[in-house]
């Protein structure tokens, strides 16, 4: 439990630039999982799993004790866990680092115990003159559930969806 809150997290981030916004790299970018089997967790643990295009979108999984903050990293979006009332209030809280900037954002879900969410949301970061001045792109989805989960519980369907993927250019 954190902190009085039972959740189980994981953070799914993929990675990728413009060599894979078409052709055959998209297709590989596209078909990577938004969901993992979780590893045996004890205690409140976030399991992060890092997937680039570098490295041909290979799964890197990790995992670490404390609160599902974030994404490891630069750039990270963040997680804001709240219990009232028998429900755990969940909100997502987007990098203002990325484009394109999310002026009205989806209200916190509220999910009762054994319930789950899957949040996704997407960006571009611009690289400095220095580095070529070239785009990068990332999906951040955050598979949380309230209570315990069986270890393929974030390869279903989620109990609530919050879909913030944007046209990205």
């Amino acid at each position: 439990m954190l902190g009085g809150v039972d959740a189980v997290t994981q953070w799914v981030r993929t990675s990728w630039t413009k060599a894979s916004r078409g052709g055959p790299a998209a297709a590989r970018r596209n078909a990577v999982p938004v969901g993992f089997v979780l590893p045996p967790l004890t205690g409140p643990a976030v399991h992060e799993v890092l997937m680039d295009e570098a490295d041909g979108f290979t799964p890197r999984e990790s995992l670490r004790d404390g609160p599902p903050t974030g994404v490891t990293g630069a750039y990270t979006s963040a997680v804001r866990l709240s219990e009232a009332d028998g429900r755990l209030r969940v909100e997502l809280r987007a990098t203002s680092w990325g484009a394109p900037r999310r002026r009205s954002r989806p209200p916190a879900v509220r999910l009762a115990p054994g319930e789950w969410v899957r949040w996704q949301v997407n960006y571009r970061f611009s690289w400095p003159a220095a580095r070529g001045g070239a785009w990068s792109y990332r999906l951040d989805t955050l598979n949380l559930a309230y209570g315990p989960v069986a270890a393929e519980a974030f390869l279903g369907d989620p109990t609530h969806h919050v879909d913030e993927r944007a046209a990205l250019r």
